[in-house]
């Protein structure tokens, strides 16, 4: 397997033995959301110039003639990727993500235009929800690439992500902090995990007796984790919050003494934090291509809690299909509403201990027979030529 990508410290990701290519794309890098580099300059691909543009897609279809042949091409987003791919001369599959159709395609006549173009040489186009379905027809416009887009949902480890008894979970996240390196410097936009994290995780969630909620991903506005913490505040009930984001300073201000922002956090870390949950949490506000970390949390048994919209409504259908009748109700809150986001935390976690594990267990199997690697893994090859 051949990874082309333009992570400059491969050595830090289990690419499960696959090679990682890193192609010449110049100084610039188109994006759909800025934020810092390396050793690249972030520039949204909007904004970015037809010369540049071109300098990275020939870069990257140069990368994948190079490595040719093989049974599968896959390529993110319809920009670039599927520009990749039509210009590599290889059959290739796209996968949409939704945030660039959302973030630069939308009412953007030239990028729609060059998608939609790209898109007609794809063997098939894959989009991990019904939602991602309609919003690419409304971005790209109609077509006959519509009769080649299949629902295929990103994939969890859900052997790696699993269930585990708290006292393990909490040991072997402390264990994973201490692995942190140093970070004396890092603000409130720090994309590494917080000095000191051992200490302050392990003090923090010592008592076992106090429910936990746990939140995972940006500290941007429209994440909604203002929301999550309006809603806390009448209940008994403590907080993780994890991730880094241009809003993280107003939200510690704005949070009370019983949340933990630790900064971003990796798999190795989430693998037990998210056990030691007993819900997590996805209040975005703005529409979601799928809801990843609502799946990855539920692979551990930690029921998530959803805002009913977009490719997170159908996180909580698949939820809801796996919990019992009297519980279904809390997979999800009204979006935007802290009211009824309050209403179903304060009744998540006043379950009792063997509800609660009837709740995670459902979430879990929702994870197992939905979204796994394996599951995903045979839907993709099933492209393959």
């Amino acid at each position: 397997m051949v990874v082309i990508a333009q992570e400059p410290h491969p050595e830090t990701h289990d690419l499960l033995g696959a090679r990682l290519v890193r192609p010449d794309i110049g100084p610039v890098l188109p994006v759909f959301v800025l934020d810092a580099y390396e050793d690249l300059q972030p520039r949204l691909l909007q904004d970015t110039t037809k010369a540049e543009r071109r300098r990275v897609v020939e870069a990257n279809a140069a990368a994948v003639r190079a490595a040719l042949p093989a049974d599968l091409v896959l390529v993110n987003h319809v920009l670039l990727g599927a520009a990749v791919g039509a210009a590599s001369g290889a059959p290739f599959v796209v996968a949409v993500h939704g945030s660039e159709l959302e973030f630069s395609m939308r009412g953007n006549a030239e990028l729609s235009a060059w998608g939609r173009s790209a898109l007609v040489r794809a063997r098939a186009i894959v989009v991990g929800s019904d939602h991602v379905r309609r919003v690419l027809e409304e971005v790209v416009g109609p077509g006959a690439y519509l009769d080649r887009v299949d629902v295929v949902p990103p994939g969890v480890d859900v052997d790696r992500l699993r269930p585990e008894a708290r006292a393990d979970a909490l040991a072997a996240l402390v264990d994973e902090a201490r692995r942190d390196p140093p970070n004396p410097a890092s603000g409130p936009d720090g994309r590494r995990p917080d000095e000191g994290n051992a200490a302050r995780l392990g003090a923090f969630l010592a008592a076992g007796d106090v429910p936990t909620v746990v939140y995972v991903g940006k500290l941007s506005r429209e994440k909604g984790v203002h929301l999550l913490l309006d809603a806390l505040r009448p209940l008994r009930a403590r907080a993780v919050i994890v991730g880094f984001g241009p809003e993280r300073r107003s939200l510690e201000q704005a949070a009370g003494g019983r949340v933990l922002f630790t900064g971003p956090l990796e798999h190795r870390h989430l693998a037990h934090l998210w056990p030691l949950a007993d819900v997590g949490v996805v209040p975005s506000v703005f529409p979601e291509a799928f809801g990843m970390v609502a799946a990855e949390a539920a692979s551990c048994g930690c029921p998530p809690l959803v805002a009913r919209h977009s490719g997170l409504a159908e996180i909580a259908a698949a939820l809801e299909a796996e919990y019992p009748p009297e519980h279904r109700a809390l997979a999800s809150f009204a979006p935007g509403d802290v009211a009824d986001l309050t209403a179903k935390l304060r009744a998540i976690v006043a379950l009792d201990a063997a509800e609660r594990a009837r709740l995670g267990a459902a979430a879990r199997r929702a994870a197992v027979r939905r979204w796994s690697w394996e599951g995903v893994a045979h839907a993709l090859l099933a492209y393959a030529g």
